[in-house]
């Protein structure tokens, strides 16, 4: 490597700063002679905190800023949440490596300490995710869903406060800030399938810089990548986006690829899931085929 030095785009809230940093920590153990510098980068969906994600709408409401940074040449590398990820790419940029997952499930945090199933009728639980409302309100029709934004700490305290009886968050983003024990529940995929990716880093490069490459390579993780691949293919078939309540999750069984998908209208309305189950793909081309074959049937 022949590059001394790398700079690292991220967002700069706590969660975006510890999955950064704690990668660019494997990264520099790898490459001793490289120096990793952080570029911190305030986007849209960092700014617009008063309104639903699903009102401000549009793709990559957490990445366009990021990615700017990358096609302009001030940082080499961008370090995303891949559920915040768009399915396609600018064909000058690339995610090659995607290291492994954390656990991808959605957890309640409630301030009595009960379990989804046993929250009171009209209890209130808070996300700013269509695709948890959608599927709270299959599961528990009697809850007061609402609305709410901001980083993992503020929704913790809507709960912990009792100013919401509960809400719902990544597991992911929980661990990673080393909070997982604040979680109530893990809700099981069977009531609410998590987002596409969710769990997962997607690292960003520009398609044509072979040194960043060849940097990252090792801390690609393959299976990871095949799931998460798959899930995103969903969301490709069906020109998915944070204006849609839409979902995927893929897991490793032996040496079968399980995959399920579910879909729903704006509202709320026409909720159905497909699953599938095929030998375990060898390559990501053939996995984001599995799951373009699988969103086509949701549409």
């Amino acid at each position: 490597m022949s590059r001394s030095r790398v700079v690292v785009a991220t967002r700069k809230s706590a969660l975006a700063l510890a999955q950064s940093r704690a990668f660019i920590a494997r990264l520099a153990a790898l490459h001793p002679s490289v120096s990793f510098e952080e570029l911190l980068v305030t986007t849209t969906g960092d700014v617009v905190q008063d309104r639903a994600l699903s009102e401000i709408g549009g793709k990559g409401l957490f990445v366009k800023e990021i990615e700017e940074a990358l096609l302009d040449g001030r940082a080499d590398i961008a370090i995303h949440s891949l559920k915040d990820v768009p399915p396609q790419l600018l064909p000058s940029l690339a995610i090659e490596c995607i290291p492994e997952r954390e656990d991808p499930r959605d957890v309640l945090v409630s301030k009595n300490g009960l379990p989804l199933a046993q929250l009171p009728p009209g209890a209130r639980v808070g996300t700013g995710s269509l695709r948890r409302r959608v599927q709270l309100l299959a599961f528990r029709s009697d809850l007061e869903v609402v609305s709410i934004r901001g980083n993992v700490d503020t929704r913790l305290r809507k709960a912990e406060s009792g100013e919401l009886d509960a809400v719902v968050l990544a597991r992911a983003g929980l661990n990673r800030l080393g909070w997982g024990a604040r979680a109530t529940e893990s809700i099981a995929p069977e009531v609410m399938l998590p987002a596409v990716g969710q769990g997962a880093l997607g690292i960003e490069q520009r398609a044509d810089d072979k040194e960043v490459s060849a940097l990252l390579a090792p801390l690609s993780h393959s299976d990871t990548k095949i799931l998460v691949t798959a899930e995103r293919g969903v969301m490709l078939a069906i020109n998915g986006n944070c204006t849609t309540p839409v979902a995927a999750f893929g897991l490793r069984q032996g040496e079968s690829l399980f995959l399920r998908a579910f879909l729903a209208e704006p509202d709320g309305s026409r909720p159905r899931s497909v699953e599938t189950t095929v030998s375990f793909p060898e390559t990501a081309e053939a996995a984001a085929e599995i799951g373009r074959r699988l969103g086509a049937q949701l549409r």
